[in-house]
């Protein structure tokens, strides 16, 4: 991925994605979790804290060697078992209806082609599976969308990928999903990265 996507941006996610907000939005997400979940962006394992004990294990997709570092202490804390199953959400080496469940937190903006993950996680979610999803994306303020479009290319390039102009729930009614819940907040600081969606899907 590059020197620094390898070793700067893994460190500024640590950080910034467990915020007293984003613990909010994981704590939510993770709350009506059960049986075998799979998480595309695992990251550094933020979420595990918020897993109920009615999840049985955690198939964890995560391409960063760093993230995966810091991810240790919290994966070996965990009553959870963690599974390591691979590096890239958009080709899952992993069986057709598989999983009761599927998280993506603040993953569906970095991945190249979000569209061909998101089908990949309906593949192998059990028929009536559910996608748990948070994000942030383009903003329904047209101003605001409109400087999110400006300064996407500058984003990308700060944070290995990452857009800040996805219509997150086009992409994932796009992928074959139908979404049953949907909230959109704006979180605090910089209005053009805190537009966020969050919500459910069924396979």
């Amino acid at each position: 991925m590059g020197w620094w996507a390898d070793n700067v941006v893994p460190v500024i996610t640590e950080h910034a994605c467990n915020t007293g907000e984003m613990r909010s939005y994981r704590a939510r997400q993770c709350a009506e979790l059960d049986g075998d979940v799979l998480e595309i962006g695992f990251g550094s394992g933020h979420n595990l804290q918020f897993l109920p004990s009615t999840v049985t294990g955690v198939w964890a997709v995560e391409p960063s060697t760093r993230s995966w570092r810091y991810a240790r202490t919290r994966i070996a804390e965990s009553p959870v078992p963690v599974h390591e199953a691979g590096l890239d959400g958009q080709s899952l080496a992993l069986p057709d209806g598989r999983f009761d469940h599927a998280v993506s937190t603040m993953t569906l903006c970095t991945i190249p082609d979000a569209v061909a993950a998101l089908r990949e996680v309906r593949r192998v979610l059990k028929p009536g599976g559910v996608l748990h999803f948070v994000d942030h994306g383009r903003s329904s303020d047209p101003g605001v969308a409109r400087w999110q479009e400006r300064w996407d290319p500058v984003q990308q390039r700060l944070f290995a990928g990452c857009h800040v102009n996805r219509a997150i729930p086009s992409l994932v009614e796009e992928a074959g999903f139908r979404i049953t819940r949907l909230a959109e907040t704006v979180m605090r600081g910089p209005k053009v990265m805190g537009h966020i969606y969050e919500g459910t899907a069924v396979a």
